[in-house]
């Protein structure tokens, strides 16, 4: 059997899709800890600028406006006074929870602490 045979274009591995659309998503800078935050409560913006550490107000707008747009996220603004904006994890969204705890598990074992 030639070596070509062996090696048929069609036996090749390939990422699932799947994982690829979780991490493009998920994958993002902020992203993960943002849901992290969100798995145990609602939260209002401020809230979460306070949980993430280094996160900026603007980074914080975009990665909620894309897990929003994504159906992970809900907005819902209190009129107030004052106006208030929280942000919920839908039914999606919540379904995150079993694999962050999983990711935050593993990571304890095999990934080393970096400097604070």
């Amino acid at each position: 059997m030639a070596v070509e045979e062996m090696h048929d274009a069609s036996a090749c591995k390939q990422v699932d899709g799947g994982i690829s659309r979780v991490f493009q998503l998920l994958g993002k800078r902020w992203t993960g800890p943002i849901v992290a935050v969100l798995v145990g409560q609602p939260a209002h913006f401020t809230e979460l600028r306070k949980a993430i550490p280094g996160i900026s107000e603007r980074m914080l707008s975009d990665r909620l406006t894309e897990l929003g747009a994504a159906g992970l996220v809900l907005r819902e603004v209190d009129e107030g006074p004052p106006l208030r904006v929280s942000y919920r994890l839908t039914e999606a969204g919540a379904a995150l929870e079993p694999a962050l705890k999983e990711l935050g598990a593993w990571a304890k074992t095999y990934l080393p602490e970096g400097p604070c």
